[in-house]
């Protein structure tokens, strides 16, 4: 290891993203204000081996070492692989006596109402590992019936004895009393340190008994497993000679601390993505362009999230491991704070297949990095996304990852002739079918989640990431009725590029459902005392740091007799009756915006009340991602190859080839043509047109 930089003073922070197919780098020297990236395949059962290794990379080709390295900030797949792959901890629950069966009731709902044959997902902790508590706390937190210590350590023994590794504990109302779980909690640490333990009041202290429950099981599931992948990466990067701090990508977009973290792993859920919705709402306010839609394709899946006035939409439930992958109500409720991502779509290494009515069918299953597609050369044999672009002349076998990972043509060839000799089509036809599927399928979804949250799908630029996104993007644009396309940057490394200007964050909420003209505020004045008290020691940071902490403080809300609540910014000013007409206007407004009109006649009611604390990032100064080593207005060409496109009769033979290094701020092209980078190929097809802003973004106008 090289000690140069340990006298020298230097800096540099790196981002990594470990996600399904690829392990992205992005590196910031803050003396050199450079970026420098890296991009290897996951490594698998292991992903921080991969990890490790690319940091050794990134590190030394930027000329540092760990010594220098300041700030580690990860985002990983891994909670989530854990839930759908079901890999987690045998593990106990602890409830009140007659909610042992909650986690198969469920909602007490069908997802789908045609479907005779339907499945939810089983259960994470079996019957037999469910234990009922005799006690009992209403709504208001009034203990009913108290509970029997002697009785609890029995079922704690009980569930010990079964071999658990975790125990949640999720009894009933104890959002608005906790008194019950923190006792059962301090028996199990007391009696048994070697279990770990969650709280429902911990984890998620809000009304609404089973996503509750299912996020607290859910947190005990994985945190056997987090705790060890984290103990084990400190370690290894202690080893390194890694002074600095390491971060967590949360799925609101915001870093935690490791503490944090195996606490709450939950909250680790969409760690990568949040990441690329992190960087599209901090280049869209760089830009001017504060309202978009950030579209994020990998290896894996395809994702979509909703930017509006620079900040990412939110959401505090959403679901995980889906029995079928695109039908809500088919996976798990998870009720924690994060970006309002939907999965729109398959990634590059999703498969293509013919469905039982010998249709062609793009995903859910994925060839992953392990084989990935056939083009890897790996021992993929059926045909994906990727091999599709290979062999239509979107993706140079030669020039993938900057040339430092070789494709083969002939392997994608044979992959897709297999099966468009099934299919009774050329193997043009169904590569154009792979990917027109694709594009067809994500702009589909991207559609009605844009217009579900009340909005026209046609008035917002598509800001393109991910290895896979550049591609399918202009595309996928036109089918939206979109007319721009931004290709930021670095994009095919966003996520580990977004860690590097998210902040850190906590977010802390309680139910105490009431309607709001009876609200006892000076209770409310003290819960979010409590809140803020929380935040700062889970912030783990000194005083002066502290001092620049940001408070939000939100409410979901909803009418008397509604189910569904819609979360609403409260005031910047002290909670008191005083605040009580503008909270009233806030909820109107946003209720008009997205149902066009309050009803009258109904009562305001508050259900949960929220707090987002929020302690700033080191500055970072877009500049430092211009790509270009050419002139202004200079667009240098690499060459040209046999590209695919339809609107131009079949394959142009000459296709313009560019380097994105080589085009210069100002420079202009008027499709078709191919731009390359290392993590990345943006296709530009007949009658768009290109033009390279002063941020380095690719501007594309899309044509009709």
């Amino acid at each position: 290891m090289s000690q140069g930089s340990k006298g020298s003073g230097r800096q540099v922070s790196v981002g990594v993203d470990i996600g399904g197919t690829f392990t992205d780098f992005v590196l910031l020297d803050h003396a050199l204000r450079s970026v420098s990236t890296h991009k290897l395949l996951t490594t698998y059962p292991d992903p921080s081996e991969g990890m490790l290794a690319g940091l050794d990379i990134v590190l030394k080709a930027a000329g540092a070492d760990y010594l220098a390295c300041t700030r580690i900030l990860h985002g990983t797949t891994l909670v989530s692989n854990v839930l759908i792959e079901r890999r987690g901890a045998l593990t106990g629950l602890l409830t009140t006596r007659g909610f042992r069966d909650i986690l198969e009731v469920g909602y007490e709902q069908r997802y789908d109402i045609y479907d005779l044959g339907l499945t939810f997902p089983a259960p994470l902790v079996p019957r037999n590992l469910r234990r009922e508590i005799a006690e009992r706390v209403n709504r208001d937190g009034e203990v009913v019936e108290a509970i029997s210590p002697k009785q609890a350590r029995e079922e704690i023994a009980e569930l010990v004895r079964a071999g658990v590794k975790a125990i949640a504990v999720c009894l009933l109302h104890s959002y608005a009393n906790s008194a019950h779980e923190e006792a059962i909690a301090q028996i199990i640490r007391d009696e048994h340190p070697e279990i770990e333990v969650s709280t429902s009041s911990d984890i998620a202290a809000e009304v609404g008994e089973y996503p509750r429950l299912s996020t607290t099981v859910a947190n005990a599931y994985v945190q056997p497993l987090i705790r060890g992948y984290l103990e084990n990466l400190e370690m290894q990067l202690a080893r390194q000679g890694f002074r600095g701090q390491l971060f967590l990508m949360q799925s609101n977009g915001g870093l935690m601390t490791p503490e944090v973290s195996r606490r709450l792993p939950i909250r680790l859920l969409e760690s990568g993505p949040a990441g690329a919705a992190t960087i599209a709402a901090f280049l869209g306010k760089e830009l001017g362009v504060p309202d978009l839609v950030a579209f994020d394709m990998g290896g894996t899946t395809a994702k979509s999230c909703l930017i509006l006035d620079g900040v990412p939409a939110r959401v505090s439930e959403f679901e995980v491991a889906r029995v079928d992958r695109f039908m809500a109500g088919s996976g798990l409720p998870i009720r924690t704070p994060a970006v309002d991502l939907i999965e729109i779509g398959a990634g590059g290494g999703s498969l293509a297949t013919l469905n039982e009515l010998e249709l062609l069918q793009i995903g859910p299953e994925s060839s992953g990095a392990d084989p990935g597609p056939a083009c890897y050369g790996l021992g993929g044999e059926q045909p994906t996304v990727t091999d599709a672009g290979v062999v239509l002349g979107y993706l140079d076998p030669d020039a993938f990852l900057g040339g430092t990972m070789k494709l083969n043509r002939g392997l994608a060839e044979t992959a897709l002739e297999r099966l468009a000799k099934a299919a009774g089509l050329t193997m043009t036809e169904v590569a154009w079918g792979i990917y027109s599927v694709a594009c067809n399928m994500m702009a589909g979804a991207a559609r009605a989640h844009i217009i579900e949250r009340g909005h026209d799908p046609r008035r917002f630029p598509l800001v393109a990431f991910g290895g896979a996104g550049p591609i399918h993007a202009v595309r996928m644009a036109r089918i939206l009725g979109a007319s721009e396309v931004i290709i930021p940057p670095l994009s095919g490394v966003a996520s580990a590029l977004g860690m590097l200007v998210a902040p850190m964050t906590i977010e802390l909420s309680r139910s105490l459902p009431a309607p709001l003209a009876s609200t006892e505020w000076h209770r409310l004045d003290s819960l979010y005392k409590t809140m803020v008290s929380s935040a700062a020691e889970m912030f783990d940071v000194g005083a002066a740091d502290a001092r620049t902490v940001k408070i939000k403080k939100l409410a979901d809300m909803r009418l008397d007799g509604q189910f569904h609540s819609i979360e609403v910014d409260l005031p910047e000013v002290a909670l008191t009756g005083a605040a009580e007409p503008e909270i009233a206007r806030s909820f109107d407004s946003r209720y008009e915006h997205l149902y066009h009109s309050v009803l009258p006649g109904y009562t305001r009611m508050v259900i949960t009340w929220r707090m987002l604390a929020t302690l700033p990032p080191p500055a970072f100064d877009p500049k430092t991602l211009m790509p270009s080593s050419a002139s202004a207005g200079e667009a240098r060409r690499k060459g040209s190859r046999r590209v695919y496109f339809p609107e131009a009769g079949g394959y142009v033979e000459d296709t313009p080839v560019y380097r994105r290094a080589d085009l210069g701020v100002g420079s202009r092209l008027e499709g078709p043509a191919i731009v390359e980078e290392r993590e990345s190929t943006t296709v530009i097809g007949p009658g768009d047109e290109l033009a390279v802003d002063v941020s380095g973004s690719l501007r594309i106008k899309v044509g009709s």
